[in-house]
């Protein structure tokens, strides 16, 4: 059996303060949420910054952080624990959900919507008047640590009848919306993340701007904050801008022809 006392809680701590750049009052919103130990509920687009919100605000709150990501394929099971066998026969072993519930962290899945709905049901009892987490297998009922706080995200944009959340599960959570940040935050968290200059910076947020107007004409999803550092990164290891630009913001995010190219051109204008 996984006690407490057998865990490190040090290894969930964020010790170094993740870059994060508020834009608007959700931090003053977390915090009031968090004081209440209420759920939270974080939706926005790919890339916006949700996680290293998360990261932010556990970090100033001084609190253990276990993230999961979520899928299809993850079971009740991988949330809250199971029994394993080894030498000397069998024994439990907790899941993420169970150990933040005992330690007293934040527990954060991410993009719930990608785990089955029978596994998202498990969460109920921790995000009601009950905070509690029953272990069936074990038969055992954990009472949450009164630390203890679940946060979940999702993408709205990839919303669908058979990825979504109920309504039963989205009642018991207070929520935030996020977005791409304005264009004056954007810069300068590409210039803090990329560790480029702000005339450089500017030009990759205006790239991104096209594309994410053609979101819903041609597009899923248009060009993420974390593409725009990542185009930063491969010019800083000596790739020509064009080509940066090309690689990390236009080919991972569509194979249509026609976006393809008008997106290409948009670089080839704005860099010259």
């Amino acid at each position: 059996m996984t006690e407490p006392t057998d865990i490190d809680i040090k290894q969930y701590l964020i010790n170094d303060e993740p870059y994060y750049e508020a834009q608007g009052e959700e931090v003053a919103l977390y915090e009031a949420a968090y004081k209440g130990r209420l759920p939270i509920m974080i939706k926005g687009p790919t890339g916006c910054g949700k996680s290293r919100f998360i990261e932010h605000m556990a970090w100033k709150l001084g609190k253990p952080l276990i993230t999961v990501a979520c899928n299809e394929d993850m079971t009740a099971s991988d949330l809250v624990g199971r029994y394993l066998l080894d030498a000397n026969g069998t024994r439990w072993l907790d899941g993420p959900l169970t150990t933040a519930a005992r330690l007293g962290a934040i527990c954060y899945l991410d993009e719930i919507v990608e785990a089955r709905q029978d596994t998202t049901v498990v969460i109920h009892p921790l995000t009601d008047h009950r905070r509690t987490l029953p272990l069936d297998k074990k038969g055992e009922l954990i009472d949450a640590h009164p630390d203890f706080q679940l946060v979940i995200s999702y993408n709205p944009g990839y919303q669908s009848l058979m990825k979504d959340l109920k309504q039963s599960t989205k009642q018991r959570f207070t929520g935030l919306d996020f977005d791409y940040p304005n264009e004056q935050t954007e810069v300068a968290i590409v210039m803090k993340e990329g560790a480029i200059d702000e005339t450089v910076a500017k030009k990759l947020v205006q790239i991104a701007h096209t594309a994410r107007n053609l979101k819903g004409h041609g597009l899923d999803e248009g060009i993420s904050t974390r593409l725009l550092v990542y185009a930063a990164a491969l010019m800083n290891n000596g790739i020509e801008a064009k080509a940066a630009c090309k690689m990390a913001m236009v080919r991972p995010i569509t194979d249509d022809a026609d976006i393809r190219s008008t997106l290409d051109h948009s670089i080839n204008s704005i860099f010259g």
